[in-house]
């Protein structure tokens, strides 16, 4: 019982170096950890649309497989660039 909590501190302390190491990156966690650019635009996205953050997601993930589908990730991905986002 003593190796699995020991392993369970381990964990938990890489964990939170991990979590560190993403903060002092400039990353903040929103489902996942974001750069302050993505940020940003999440951000822009909340504002115009007053999605919550599952709404969000749930709608990114629609958008892009449909763009999949239909076989206009490069036109999304042009757009992305040329927009700087």
């Amino acid at each position: 019982m003593t190796v699995s909590k020991t392993k369970s501190q381990l964990n938990a302390e890489k964990q939170k170096r991990f979590r560190e190491r993403q903060r002092d990156a400039g990353k903040k966690l929103v489902r996942g950890y974001i750069t302050p650019e993505a940020m940003s635009c999440y951000e822009e996205i909340r504002d115009k649309t007053h999605w919550k953050d599952s709404e969000v997601l749930s709608n990114a993930l629609r958008l892009t497989y449909a763009a999949y589908k239909c076989g206009q990730i490069q036109l999304l991905t042009q757009w992305l660039k040329d927009h700087e986002r």
